[in-house]
């Protein structure tokens, strides 16, 4: 299991322009590479979507060492419903806060160092105002859960990871599969998990031969599997190998063969003018407003 890895967290943007300002010019993140298809992915990574949609991915540094963020845009939808079940990103960066204020964006003190912020579309993510470290800078994502224990099982016994701090009185696990990664903390919400249409879905990589295997056991443990082992394409790069799960409670949980993935996942010095590219050539806002008609709200 110490060959798995954090990979990122999958957002669905309604608007491409904010959020590029949110996560490059607020965060201070790169944009590591930016991808258009024309036709909705065998996995759903852009949801239940058929329709042309891009995959923008941002972080601190290359994803070979960084947890990062996937953007995922479908052309003609402007906005989602959010759920409860992610309740969000916490990052350490005194630089983040400081672009914050800069730049006027919302921000709430809720802690000792600690602010709370959201990106558009809602999602909040916490900013530790501290010296942003030579690491990486994501510490944990924060998932919602129905039962914490049932959540921990499936977590730690199925998926392998390990518990790295626990506490009772405020209904939370930290998980992980190494020290040196983004976490995973699940938090009791005491009710339903309510997905919306915003839904996510978190990434990890595992050795290619672990994949097989590790749909093997969901299967003879009668958990869900959303998409069996698929083989995804992306234009003028590696092919990479997925299985698709979802937990207890209905939290989407990607695993990809790590050796393609790497592959894949190299840093494009051509990212940032592509995705800008995009979107000066996305001319759908436009559109609507001339017709006198909103984007579809999912």
């Amino acid at each position: 299991m110490a060959l798995r890895r954090a990979l990122h967290f999958v957002f669905k943007v309604g608007d491409r322009a904010k959020t590029a300002t949110f996560y490059r010019d607020v965060l201070g993140m790169k944009i590591l590479r930016h991808e258009e298809f024309e036709e909705g992915c065998k996995a759903t990574c852009n949801g239940p979507y058929d329709g042309k949609w891009s995959k923008t991915m941002v972080g601190f540094g290359p994803e070979d060492a960084h947890f990062v963020a996937e953007l995922t845009y479908n052309y003609g939808v402007g906005e989602y419903q959010l759920g409860n079940d992610f309740l969000g990103l916490t990052l350490q960066s005194s630089k983040a806060v400081s672009n914050a204020k800069r730049l006027g964006w919302p921000l709430k003190e809720v802690g000792e160092a600690l602010y709370l912020t959201q990106a558009p579309g809602g999602y909040p993510f916490y900013l530790v105002d501290k010296e942003q470290p030579a690491s990486d800078p994501v510490q944990k994502v924060c998932l919602g859960v129905s039962n914490l224990q049932i959540s921990t099982d499936y977590w730690t016994s199925l998926l392998g990871m390990k518990v790295m701090e626990k506490n009772e009185e405020k209904k939370m696990v930290l998980l992980g599969f190494a020290d040196t990664q983004c976490k995973l903390e699940l938090h009791d919400i005491s009710g339903t998990v309510d997905h919306g249409t915003a839904f996510g879905r978190i990434a990890f990589s595992c050795p290619r031969e672990q994949l097989p295997d590790l749909e093997a056991l969901m299967k003879k443990e009668n958990q869900k599997i959303l998409t069996p082992l698929v083989s995804l394409d992306t234009p003028g790069k590696a092919t990479v190998e997925v299985v698709i799960l979802a937990d207890p409670d209905g939290h989407e949980i990607c695993f990809v063969g790590d050796e393609a993935f790497r592959q894949l996942s190299m840093v494009d010095p051509k990212g940032n003018d592509l995705l800008d590219k995009a979107m000066a050539e996305d001319k759908s806002d436009e559109w609507f407003a001339k017709h006198n008609r909103q984007k579809a709200a999912a």
